[in-house]
């Protein structure tokens, strides 16, 4: 599932809505005539990524069917702080509303795409791709993942049923890799990507002899990622590579010039720095009161 749409997002945001509204919102309610008409500018205080407009937009549709929306950025493009980034305008209670669940999912997302695109510009011409984890609050996923490729890096598996994926627990209990390997050729579905985590040099020697389809290096130095990347490409059949762990932005680029084909990153999903993003409202001319 790469994206939410239809009536799986609807359902997903209408949850949102139902933790932060919960009985009403009084304050709105108590406060602001129900015919009151309002305009408001979606605005960056900070220099981003963009990425989540649509998802905002859908937020306050859902509690305004005849809300207008103009959008003035796309995803993935990198805006300055002051820009604005879309004009809505509808009922104003409606919009009061859902300005926190709208808020909180576009400032999540622009974050996540700023931080990939930090990776991603980290490693420009190497030909490694960045890649993400599932290290996502959880309900965040698709969107944490849409994010992660507006920022131009790449989705590693949805959940545990998209592949396999041996990690440091499955080799103990199995009693190695190689046995896990083998054990996952047998008992996964035909064609399924077999990919194994690799904390030693035995571990990587036993994943090649057991024919793993990607290898991921695990918590090595890079120049450990070399060496390793260099045995593995002189098999026959040389496996996808990947590296994680201990990756920084500050020595993100030592491991993708290491030569693994990808890097995973926990930390553009699992610490999220959000954007700065405001909404501004005025009220609509059509519905100023009489003698304002």
């Amino acid at each position: 599932m790469e994206s939410l749409a239809g009536p799986e997002l609807d359902a997903r945001l209408r949850g949102f809505l139902s933790e932060d509204v919960g009985t009403g919102d009084v304050t709105t309610e108590a406060t602001v005539p129900a015919d009151r008409r309002a305009t408001g500018e979606l605005l960056a205080r900070s220099a981003c990524v963009v990425s989540g407009l649509p998802v905002a937009r859908r937020v306050f549709e859902l509690l305004d069917a005849g809300l207008a929306w103009e959008e003035d950025a796309q995803a993935g493009e990198r805006v300055d702080a002051g820009r604005r980034l879309a004009v809505l305008s509808g009922g104003a209670r409606a919009i009061l509303t859902g300005e926190r669940v709208a808020l909180n999912l576009l400032q999540r997302m622009c974050g996540i795409a700023t931080t990939t695109r930090r990776f991603v510009d980290a490693v420009a011409g190497t030909g490694c791709r960045i890649l993400d984890t599932r290290k996502t609050a959880p309900g965040l996923r698709p969107f944490d993942r849409q994010a992660v490729r507006d920022g131009g890096g790449v989705n590693h598996r949805y959940s545990l049923a998209s592949m396999v994926l041996i990690k440091d627990n499955h080799r103990r209990l199995a009693g190695g890799v190689g046995e896990a390997i083998r054990r996952a050729r047998r008992a996964a579905p035909a064609g399924m990507l077999i990919e194994a985590e690799v904390e030693s040099e035995d571990d990587l020697l036993q994943a090649l002899a057991a024919g793993a389809d990607s290898i991921l290096i695990d918590n090595q130095k890079p120049e450990t990622v070399a060496r390793w990347c260099t045995l593995a490409r002189a098999c026959a059949r040389p496996p996808s590579l990947e590296a994680s762990g201990s990756v920084r932005l500050d020595n993100v680029r030592a491991y993708a010039e290491a030569g693994p084909d990808a890097i995973s990153v926990g930390a553009l999903t699992h610490s999220v720095v959000a954007a700065d993003i405001s909404l501004e409202l005025t009220e609509s001319p059509a519905s100023a009161e009489p003698g304002a």
